[in-house]
C-alpha cells in the first residue's frame, strides 16, 4: 500500500479524525434546564468559590490540549499551524483510543516564545494537562520551562520526553541482552535537538556516565562554535573525555549509537569501529541513519528504529497515553523527572527475562498491557513526589 496516497484519500473522506460527542442527552425541557440554563448556574457558582471543583463538575479532569506552533511537524519542518492540524488530530485519536483520555487539538499562530506561552497559559484553566507537540528546538525547551513555571497542570513535550522514556526502556533491556553495565558504556549520539537532548538528559539521570553528542557541527564540546544555548549546556555535562571530531570519530569504541537526525549518516564500516555487540538506535523516519540490515553487516547485536516493518520499533504511543492517564488519575500538578523514569522502568519490566532477545527489547506499540502499566507507575511516583491533588 502507498500509505501517503491512501492517507490523503482517507483524510478527504474523513474530513477530520475527531468530533465532539455529548455525554449528556438533551431530550426535553427538564434535560435542557439541568445541563444548561437555569440549572448550570449552580456549578458555575460552586467553581467560583472553589476552582478545584472544575475537576469534578466539568470534563477538565480528563481533558488534554495537544498544542503546536507548526514549526517542526514530523520530518516536514516548519510547515505552519494549519498544516500541523492532521498530526494534532491524530494524536488526539491515540490519546482517546489507547488511554481513554479526551484531547483537543490546538494550532497556535505564533512562533514567538512569550506570545505562545501566554496564549497557552491563558487557556490552561480549561484543561487537566498540556501536551506540546512538534515545536522546534531550542525554542521548545524555553516554552516548556516557562509553562511549567506558570501553570499548575502537567506540561509534557512528547517529542522530547515521550521519545526519551521509550529509548531509556529499550536501552535498559538492550544492555541485558549484550551483558553490559550502564556505568561502563560509551554512547555516541547524532542530533542535538528536542528529542536528542531529552534522551541524553534522561540517560544521564539513569546513571550513564559517558555520552558523546554530535550534531551538524560535529562532536559537542565546551566552547565549540555554532551551538545554540541548549547545545552549549549539554556540551558542559557530556563528553567527559573532551573528544573532538565528527560522528565517525565519536563512534569509535562506542557501545551504543542513538540517532535522532536524518537518513544515511552511519555506514556498516562505522559500526565496525564500535565495540563488540553494539546497540543501534537509528530513529530517523521514514529512512533511518542506518538500516537494520546494514547495521547487522557492521556487527551490531541489537537494533531499534522508528519503523513498524522492523523489530524493536520505538513509537511514542508506548509512553504518552499512559503518562497522561496516570497523571490525570491522581490529578498531578506536574510530570516530574522521577515520573518519566518510573514510566521507562515500567516499560522495560514488561519484557520478561524469558521473552527478552535481540529482536524483542521493548513491548510492541499496540501491546494492551502498556497503558495500564505505565499509568500505574506514573501515578504511584506522582504520589511519592507529592505532586498529586487526590
Amino acid at each position: 500500500m502507498n500509505y501517503r496516497e491512501e492517507s490523503l484519500k482517507k483524510h478527504h473522506e474523513w474530513q477530520g479524525k475527531i468530533e465532539v460527542v455529548s455525554r449528556v442527552k438533551i431530550e426535553n425541557q427538564e434535560d435542557l434546564s439541568l445541563a444548561y440554563t437555569p440549572g448550570v448556574a449552580q456549578p458555575c457558582l460552586a467553581i467560583k468559590d472553589n476552582p478545584e471543583l472544575s475537576y469534578t463538575l466539568t470534563r477538565r479532569n480528563n481533558l488534554c490540549a495537544v498544542i503546536t506552533d507548526g514549526s517542526a511537524v514530523l520530518g516536514l519542518g516548519n510547515i505552519g499551524p494549519e498544516a500541523g492540524m492532521p498530526v494534532m488530530e491524530g494524536k488526539c485519536v491515540l490519546f482517546k483510543t489507547l488511554g481513554g483520555v479526551d484531547a483537543i487539538p490546538l494550532c497556535v499562530k505564533t512562533q514567538d516564545v512569550d506570545e505562545f506561552v501566554n496564549t497557552v497559559y491563558q487557556i490552561s484553566s480549561s484543561f487537566g494537562g498540556i501536551n506540546l507537540e512538534d515545536i522546534a528546538a531550542p525554542r521548545c525547551f524555553e516554552i516548556e520551562r516557562k509553562l511549567k513555571e506558570k501553570c499548575d497542570i502537567p506540561i509534557f513535550h512528547d517529542d522530547q520526553h515521550g521519545t526519551a522514556i521509550i529509548l531509556l526502556a529499550a536501552l535498559i533491556n538492550a544492555l541485558k541482552v549484550v551483558g553490559k553495565k550502564k556505568e561502563e558504556i560509551k554512547i555516541a549520539t547524532v542530533g542535538a535537538g528536542a528529542a536528542g537532548i531529552a534522551i541524553v538528559k534522561l540517560m544521564l539521570a539513569y546513571g550513564v556516565r559517558n555520552i558523546v553528542m554530535t550534531d551538524k557541527q560535529g562532536i559537542l564540546y565546551p566552547g565549540q562554535k555554532d551551538m545554540n544555548w541548549a547545545q552549549a549546556q549539554m556540551a558542559e555535562i557530556t563528553n567527559p573525555n573532551r573528544e573532538t571530531g565528527t560522528l565517525k570519530d565519536a563512534l569509535v569504541n562506542a557501545d551504543v549509537f542513538i540517532g535522532t537526525s536524518t537518513k544515511g549518516l552511519v555506514t556498516p564500516e562505522m559500526v565496525k569501529t564500535m565495540n563488540k555487540d553494539a546497540i543501534i538506535f537509528a530513529m530517523a523516519n521514514p529512512d533511518p541513519e542506518i538500516f537494520p540490515e546494514d547495521a547487522k553487516k557492521g556487527g551490531a547485536k541489537v537494533i531499534c528504529s522508528g519503523r513498524s516493518d522492523y523489530p524493536n520499533q520505538v513509537n511514542n504511543i508506548l509512553a504518552f497515553p499512559g503518562v497522561f492517564k496516570g497523571a490525570f488519575s491522581v490529578r498531578a500538578k506536574d510530570i516530574s523527572e522521577n515520573m518519566k523514569m518510573a514510566a521507562a522502568l515500567a516499560l522495560a519490566n514488561l519484557v520478561s527475562d524469558e521473552e527478552l532477545s535481540a529482536d524483542y527489547i521493548i513491548p510492541k506499540p499496540m501491546d494492551p498491557r502498556v497503558v495500564e502499566t505505565v499509568s500505574k507507575a506514573v501515578a504511584e511516583q506522582a504520589i511519592k513526589d507529592k505532586l498529586n491533588r487526590i
